[in-house]
């Protein structure tokens, strides 16, 4: 029996075209309704609940986190679909089993449906999750409130603040450098996690590099304006960005 799921976009087309791309990809699920807007999505969502949600997030008057966090207590997974990538990191702590891009790939949708049937197949594995993920969001005292999360092409990888040297754009990915020499591929732009690390912490010093202020150990002129980070490399620092990085370092 195919599993009944609600599509909620103000977009008439988007509804539509993700409904079509749902019966022609993903048989075991099943469109029960589609709603223009987040008090329509409630009133469905009261009389015939799904067991999953399609959810835009930027919509007129009432968005997809708020019509999320009115229906907390029902716990739906839910699957955000959206054309602003500035909220991937976002959704993912307000408990998303995947985030879609607009236009959003067959092969995409396909992996987040896939992650949603295992976790409706798997309760517990469900409240584990959604147990994380809200703690990683909303407990400043657990040790996940301690760490970044990035959304990657596979899933989630969790990093320590403290871990993080840099980050590195890449076309429309995202580098992320960690002191174990290590590399974690983002698919998500350079801007996303701009717009959400703390800016406490993080500093974007180039239109391609943000670094971890924690690990900054000097600037060089030597080979062009560098930030010199306690690993030894240099991250190339804009004319731009260089009056506000100096004046940073000496409030240090």
């Amino acid at each position: 029996m195919a599993i009944p799921v609600l599509i909620v976009d103000d977009e008439a087309d988007a509804r539509e075209n993700l409904r079509l791309m749902l019966n022609e990809h993903c048989p075991e699920l099943e469109v029960a309704a589609m709603a223009a807007s987040a008090k329509e999505a409630r009133e469905i969502i009261a009389s015939k609940p799904p067991l999953a949600l399609f959810l835009d997030i930027k919509m007129p008057g009432e968005d997809g986190f708020s019509l999320l966090r009115s229906i907390a207590e029902l716990d739906l997974p839910v699957v955000f679909t959206t054309a602003y990538d500035e909220y991937a990191l976002q959704a993912f702590r307000e408990n998303a089993v995947d985030y879609l891009e607009k236009p959003i790939d067959p092969e995409e949708l396909v992996r987040a449906v896939n992650k949603l049937l295992r976790l409706i197949g798997d309760p517990e594995l469900a409240a584990q999750r959604s147990v994380g993920v809200k703690a990683l969001a909303n407990d400043p005292g657990s040790p996940l409130s301690t760490r970044v999360a990035v959304p990657s092409r596979d899933g989630l990888v969790l990093l320590r603040h403290k871990d993080i040297l840099y980050l590195e754009a890449s076309d429309s990915y995202t580098v992320v450098h960690v002191r174990d020499g290590k590399r974690t591929i983002s698919s998500k732009h350079i801007r996303v996690f701009e717009t959400n690390l703390d800016p406490k912490k993080f500093f974007r010093v180039h239109k391609s590099y943000i670094i971890n202020l924690e690990h900054l150990k000097g600037f060089s002129r030597s080979e062009g304006n560098m930030a010199v980070l306690d690993n030894g490399a240099l991250v190339p620092v804009s004319r731009r960005k260089l009056p506000e990085l100096l004046a940073l370092v000496n409030t240090f």
